[in-house]
């Protein structure tokens, strides 16, 4: 039942945050447990933008003592970026628990955050040149507020609203999801992979991790193995169809490319419209209509497995 919306601007930017917020909120009543969005800004050569959380939001109800915590989890969070020679260049508190880096590194970033999520109670939500990953409870409107995503200027982006399933309402569960440590890919999900456990096995077995239980941490995971083996994103997508079991519809984005699969019963839904700069999809039509009020036309690409298309 969860809802997602994706949107690509060919060759120029635009207020992504705006947009899909508005794409997002028209689709609350898919899944009002949480909201996320991947973001893609043009960003710094060099930089890396680096979104984490030290907290889950219902821990800031436990009193007073949970604020003492954050703070040294952030000063041990700091120190490892220090240790790993990482430049701190901008930092932003978007909420108590959930703060966002400019850094410039040009060590071993894998290492680095490895390190980082070795602290209690830490996890990086996204790490990538162009790349924000942010999440949290609430619907669309609550979350863009929290986080100053209204006036979000890039290129592309992809998001999601949960109805909680199978797993607890929090932000740890919530979509997107990034791929530790691949840079720019974010992967958001409708459906439920059939033979998840033995999928994950075989990722952990070749050294990928997970942080959280959710079936849909999978496809980032799986795609951005593919993507670091050779693999181009087109042909991913199309290997999933005949290597992933389940019923599904999902969305995948890296720094300068957007993708669709279908699982081939096309049973999620996905409504898509096109223009000569500008990709638009969501679960359902009522979302694009959201940033495009004016007499448009869609289609349903239920004949369709795969699509990609370049920023």
């Amino acid at each position: 039942m969860c809802g997602i919306a994706g949107l690509i601007h060919k060759g120029k930017s635009s207020n992504v945050g705006g947009e899909m917020t508005a794409m997002l909120q028209a689709l609350k009543h898919r899944g009002p447990d949480s909201t996320g969005y991947a973001v893609y800004g043009e960003g710094s050569e060099g930089d890396y933008i680096m979104r984490l959380k030290v907290a889950e939001a219902e821990d800031m109800n436990s009193g007073s003592r949970i604020h003492g915590i954050i703070e040294d989890r952030v000063a041990t969070v700091e120190g490892i970026l220090a240790e790993h020679g990482a430049q701190v260049k901008a930092k932003l508190a978007p909420t108590e628990y959930s703060l966002r880096y400019v850094i410039s590194h040009d060590g071993d970033t894998a290492k680095m955050a490895n390190h980082i999520e070795e602290t209690e109670g830490v996890e990086i939500l996204s790490m990538g040149n162009g790349l924000e990953l942010i999440k949290d409870l609430g619907d669309a409107s609550d979350v863009a507020g929290l986080y100053g995503l209204d006036d979000f200027t890039g290129t592309h982006g992809i998001g999601h609203t949960r109805m909680a399933t199978e797993s607890d309402v929090d932000i740890r569960s919530a979509h997107p999801y990034w791929a530790f440590p691949y840079n720019d890919i974010s992967v958001v999900h409708n459906g439920q992979i059939t033979n998840y456990w033995i999928m994950r096995r075989e990722m952990e077995r070749k050294g990928h991790r997970f942080m959280s239980n959710c079936d849909s941490e999978l496809l980032a995971v799986y795609t951005a193995h593919n993507l670091a083996n050779g693999v181009s994103l087109e042909e991913s997508l199309r290997r999933s169809i005949s290597e992933i079991d389940g019923v599904f519809t999902y969305l995948v984005a890296t720094k300068d490319q957007l993708g669709m699969a279908k699982d081939t019963m096309a049973a999620k839904p996905l409504v898509l419209y096109e223009s000569d700069d500008l990709i638009a999809m969501a679960s359902e039509e009522v979302a694009i209509r959201a940033i495009l009020p004016e007499e448009i036309d869609t289609y349903d690409p239920y004949d369709e497995e795969v699509r990609v298309w370049q920023a």
